[in-house]
């Protein structure tokens, strides 16, 4: 799988685990010279407490575009250590 926006790979992996329709890569699979900081947070029911990282890829920033749970509840253990990605960044096979 790989995910891209603004014309470059984001991620790149072939180990995602799909939850809900999304497909969280590794946060190894992460290509950080396009991810820069955000303090937004958002808490979800049965993952707990997402944070969030933003993209900037040649002058373009996409704000909050990539989510991961530091600690996930027990339940969302599956996604420990992973990232997923929305806000126009795509992700194919």
């Amino acid at each position: 799988m790989k995910a891209t926006w603004n014309g470059r790979v984001i991620a790149q992996s072939d180990d995602t685990v799909v939850v809900e329709g999304n497909h969280y890569f590794p946060e190894s699979a992460l290509d950080r010279r396009y991810v820069s900081f955000s303090n937004h947070k958002t808490t979800c029911a049965w993952k707990g407490q997402a944070s969030y990282y933003s993209l900037l890829v040649d002058g373009e920033l996409n704000p909050d575009a990539v989510w991961y749970y530091a600690d996930p509840k027990p339940e969302a253990e599956m996604v420990r250590g992973r990232v997923a990605f929305w806000k126009g960044v795509t992700v194919t096979d």
